[in-house]
């Protein structure tokens, strides 16, 4: 009986070529997008699961009181603290970043070479964060790799590359050549996943390190991350207060003895607490991690989202049309009904081609989504990978296209099944070319998700263009930068005196400190000298700079005057931003004296506001100081031959540094590459919308085409009586026009809510303009006037004598 129904099933499917055409295409796409969007959404959410006490691994947050700065940063003997006080704790480990310690954009040579190789994702680390981790060893004794001074732990591709074929444990490896000491070699990991929110390739001991002496016992300086496992069965609501309860222990106490008042304000703000591991990757929004990279939860439920309305939109389609053919399909119930079959068994006939689509559609779809593969990691910026051989793959396909099937074609068997025999006989049943409120609002909800998506486009593809266009503080064009300088020790003021001399070069400056991400932040608080009592601190940036930064990024003085090399007494001075001026309250700020950590400067100018931080973020309060920071040097040109440039540049560089490779990029690009999750977002939402846009116009197409069908002889009719093809064209366009408009009508508000909820991510954003669904919503007019016109003029064409032959 189930291989007569599929019989029937394909022969029904052939005998209609173009409808089936549509239902399988509309299908397969809407496959192939949620096969995609789903193998994104499961990268996302596997994060952090490779380690194998994930679920009992939380790193430690800090929250100042204020908005934007919650961080991870907690004083050195915060980890000691958790590890005496809490008995929840197993082990607590820290991490720093290299950058704090000269070593996070690092030149690596074994010993016994001469030439050096940059190298990213360089740590420093406790051994405990080893034993919490539990990353497999290839080499080495997990136990002990990081447990004394000048250890340092590689990953698997990296001994592949500095040591081939062998087992470093034991060598060395010098990391900068200004470093004192060689690094021996403790233990070589497996290679991280990429599904993994730490990245690195090389940790070094935090064993005997310190930022300055005493720093290890000191609870008012914050630079390392801190990560924790608990002990099985903790209950992390409990736990979350006792943590907490370490602020005034330790923190708050150590402030108090400062007899600081203003620092002793600020503390009492703060709030410990402890983030899952499993949450770190999506739920970090907000928090201030360094260079960890992050997703964002939100748009995996946005995917998600738009996945699950095309895949609706599609078997819309499919529903659309076998109800709207159901006079076709008349006949062959009421003789089925004659002869004897029940309802259930014209159900399970009807199920049957519906299985039968979905089946063939998610060959299709897989087909499609393996070839749209590469263009979608592309947008995503993954590396995807259809999951073939996996045990569930199979399986999972299966019970999907199943549901698919039973879900699609439900509500057409149950209606094409109701027919009575004897209606059905004497050809009565013609609700198949009539107005069907169901079917309306089927299309109403295809395309008012399609303008939705329209709008969504729009709205980034402006936000973005903001972004990039938008006024930041400082001229990013036309400047290379040159990583790895710091090796260079003493010799940076000569290199930056050779490169003047090369032509096209305007001007050259040297900071760790750019406003980009990825490089050098800090956090301090500064008050009027004097005054901290009274008026209090509040929290900015302070950046080592040189004379020339200010030129050389061409900010603009907006008061007083820039650092003068000339001036001995700028050593002591500071520029500070007009956002620092204007929370100081200083009206008149040049002359005035302000304190940070006991160092006091002299303002001599304030730098108009610029932009050091993602358009996310309000700009925050900042001071420039003359001090040494120069592992990025940057280069002005007055050329727009770069190519040229560079090639000077590179003859210079290999004078200073011979046994280390030039390693540079543009200031635009790094600016750029802040936004890439933008730009992605905006590309993904571009591919869906117009993905959506085509399934919806096929379920479209389809009905326009069968509408026209239907309607053959009245068009002859009508034809014969003097109507013009352009009447023809409104008559049978109009219904299907007016329905876009509604979808317009319900898509407009619903598209600027959640574009607006998507704008306060930004401190700086545009406004939604009007036009912008004004444009929407003509596009989705224009699209299916064309879609409909096209069957509408093809109908209205046809001779009236082809039409009205029979009559």
């Amino acid at each position: 009986m189930l291989s007569n129904h599929f019989k029937i099933a394909w022969r029904s499917m052939a005998k209609q070529k173009m409808f089936s055409a549509i239902k399988i295409g509309g299908f397969s796409l809407g496959i192939a997008a949620c096969l995609l969007i789903a193998l994104y959404i499961g990268q996302e959410l596997s994060y952090d699961h490779n380690y194998p006490y994930s679920e009992r691994i939380c790193r430690a947050i800090i929250d100042w009181g204020n908005p934007d700065t919650r961080n991870t940063y907690f004083p050195a003997p915060f980890a000691d603290a958790v590890r005496k006080d809490l008995p929840e704790v197993e082990q607590a480990g820290r991490i720093l970043d290299g950058e704090l310690f000269g070593a996070g954009s690092s030149q690596i040579r074994p010993s016994d070479k001469q030439d050096n190789t940059y190298e990213e994702g360089v740590l420093f680390a406790d051994q405990e964060l080893l034993d919490i981790l539990k990353i497999p060893f290839v080499y080495g004794d997990p136990t002990h790799a990081l447990s004394e001074p000048n250890t340092i732990v590689i990953t698997k591709r990296k001994a592949d590359k500095y040591f081939p074929h062998q087992n470093p444990v034991g060598k060395t490896l010098i990391v900068n050549d200004n470093t004192s000491k060689p690094y021996r070699i403790g233990g070589v990991l497996e290679d991280l996943p990429t599904t993994s929110h730490l990245q690195f390739d090389f940790l070094l001991t935090l064993k005997g390190v310190e930022l300055w002496p005493g720093e290890q016992t000191y609870w008012l300086a914050n630079n390392y991350q801190t990560y924790i496992l608990l002990r099985p069965g903790t209950d992390m609501a409990k736990f979350q207060s006792k943590v907490a309860a370490l602020k005034d222990k330790y923190f708050l106490a150590n402030a108090q003895k400062t007899g600081d008042k203003a620092i002793i304000d600020i503390v009492k703000k703060v709030s410990f607490s402890v983030q899952p591991l499993k949450d770190v990757y999506l739920r970090s929004d907000g928090i201030n991690d360094g260079s960890i990279s992050h997703g964002d939860i939100r748009l995996v439920w946005l995917f998600g989202a738009i996945a699950g309305f095309i895949l609706i939109i599609a078997c819309i389609n499919f529903i659309n049309l076998s109800t709207a053919r159901s006079a076709n399909r008349a006949k062959e119930v009421g003789l089925r009904k004659a002869v004897g079959s029940d309802r259930k068994s014209l159900i399970r006939q009807f199920l049957s081609e519906s299985f039968l689509f979905s089946f063939l559609s998610l060959v299709l779809g897989l087909v499609l989504a393996w070839i749209l593969l590469p263009y979608f990691n592309l947008l995503s910026g993954k590396s995807l990978g259809i999951p073939w051989s996996a045990w569930w793959f199979a399986p999972i396909l299966f019970v999907s296209a199943t549901v698919i099937g039973i879900l699609a074609g439900l509500y057409p068997s149950f209606y094409l099944s109701s027919f009575q025999p004897i209606h059905a006989l004497k050809g009565k049943v013609t609700q198949g070319h009539k107005p069907s409120n169901m079917r309306s609002a089927l299309v109403v909800f295809q395309f008012t998700t399609s303008i939705a998506l329209i709008i969504g486009t729009f709205v980034i593809y402006r936000q973005m263009r903001y972004i990039l266009d938008k006024k930041i503080g400082f001229d990013k064009e036309h400047v290379l930068l040159i990583q790895g300088t710091n090796t260079l020790g003493n010799r940076i003021p000569a290199f930056k005196n050779a490169l003047l001399q090369v032509p096209g070069v305007k001007s050259v400056s040297a900071s760790d400190y750019l406003p980009v991400s990825g490089t050098k932040r800090n956090d301090n608080l500064f008050s009027i000298e004097g005054r901290s009592q009274q008026d209090g601190r509040i929290s900015g940036q302070l950046w080592a700079v040189d004379h020339d930064y200010i030129k050389t990024l061409s900010m603009n003085i907006v008061q007083g005057r820039d650092f003068s090399i000339d001036m001995r007494t700028d050593s002591q001075a500071v520029i500070i931003n007009q956002t620092m001026a204007k929370q100081l309250n200083l009206k008149d700020p040049i002359g005035k004296r302000i304190t940070n950590n006991g160092a006091t400067w002299t303002v001599i100018g304030v730098v108009a506001d610029f932009h050091f931080e993602s358009l996310r973020q309000a700009i925050r309060p900042l001071c420039l100081i003359i001090d040494n920071s120069s592992s990025i040097i940057s280069v002005r040109a007055s050329t727009a031959s770069m190519h040229d440039l560079i090639g000077s540049i590179t003859s210079v560089w290999k004078d200073y540094a011979p046994h280390q490779p030039i390693r540079y990029t543009f200031l635009d690009q790094r600016f750029a590459r802040m936004y890439t999750d933008v730009q992605q977002t905006g590309q993904i939402f571009t591919s869906f919308a117009v993905l959506a846009i085509i399934v919806a116009c096929l379920g479209l197409l389809g009905l326009s085409a069968f509408m026209a069908e239907q309607r053959t002889k009245e068009i002859g009719v009508r034809k014969v009586l003097g109507a013009s093809i352009s009447n023809l064209v409104m008559l049978l366009s109009k219904d299907f026009l007016k329905l876009v408009v509604l979808a317009i009508i319900i898509a407009t508000p619903l598209a600027w809510y959640a574009m607006d909820r998507w704008l306060t991510n930004f401190a700086f954003h545009v406004h939604i303009e009007w036009w912008v669904f004004i444009l929407a919503g003509f596009i989705a007019v224009v699209i299916a006037l064309l879609t409909v016109s096209y069957q509408s003029i093809r109908a209205a064409l046809v001779n009236p004598v082809q039409s009205l032959k029979s009559e």
